[in-house]
């Protein structure tokens, strides 16, 4: 029997998601990287495979019910059991309510909840064969409140906040750790450095959320021990209003 492990990200971008995938396979986990386009995955698989670590890069459509099926099943006979599995899909966008068009609406709760959904339900049916697992849900302040502007984004983020929710109740129990932590502030990403130039200026001061740190918070969320599991979670810069 293989003593190999691997963790799923699914959005793995180029600050949070690729951040997790590094800290974890410097632990010796199989990084299982998606994106929409497997091309923009391989400077960071390249990255792991640089460090020491192993990674593998997948093209998937997350709202995709039969893509996730076929990606877990690939990696799960093909690569390693999914040990854990982190969804980071952001979707954040910014339209006033009569802006809003149903489009819009619908394709950001697929994006941010849905997703979660079929990729929670699909490594939950491999990680209770084995009884054990860790599934995490990247929030965002719009999980816990709704904005001007925001109503697509924070619907999603408040459903995919309940999804986790009735996932850690049903399967804590059974030896799965699902975990919902808020991301409440602004992370250092090339969005932020080109467009918020004011406020990455205040990055040396730590007033910028570091990717790494997101990385090792989940890192630490893993190796909780069930006697003292975290749900839910709140990581901000000092400087964050709350």
């Amino acid at each position: 029997m293989t003593d190999k492990k691997a963790i799923l990200v699914i959005g793995a971008g180029d600050a949070t998601g690729g951040a997790i995938a590094r800290r974890f396979a410097r632990e010796g986990y199989i990084a299982c990287v998606t994106r929409r386009s497997a091309d923009k995955l391989q400077p960071l698989v390249e990255e792991i495979r640089a460090a020491g670590g192993e990674a593998h890069g997948f093209g998937s459509d997350a709202r995709k019910e039969e893509e996730m099926v076929a990606l877990v099943e690939n990696i799960e006979t093909r690569i390693a059991p999914i040990e854990v599995a982190v969804f980071n899909i952001g979707a954040n966008v910014r339209f006033g309510i009569t802006e809003t068009t149903a489009r819009v609406y619908f394709k950001v709760w697929e994006m941010a909840c849905f997703g979660g959904f079929l990729m929670g339900r699909e490594v939950a049916k491999r990680m209770l064969e084995r009884g054990r697992g860790t599934i995490i849900f990247t929030g965002a302040t719009a999980s816990l409140r709704g904005r001007e502007g925001f109503a697509a984004f924070a619907g999603a983020k408040h459903a995919l906040r309940a999804l986790a929710q009735s996932m850690a109740r049903e399967l804590w129990p059974k030896g799965i750790h699902v975990a919902h932590p808020v991301i409440d502030g602004a992370i250092d990403t090339e969005f932020i450095r080109t467009n918020f130039p004011e406020r990455y200026a205040l990055l040396e001061q730590g007033g910028i959320v570091s990717p790494e740190s997101i990385g090792e918070a989940y890192w630490q969320i893993h190796q909780q021990p069930r006697n003292a599991w975290t749900h839910e979670t709140e990581l901000r810069p000092w400087m964050e209003a709350w």
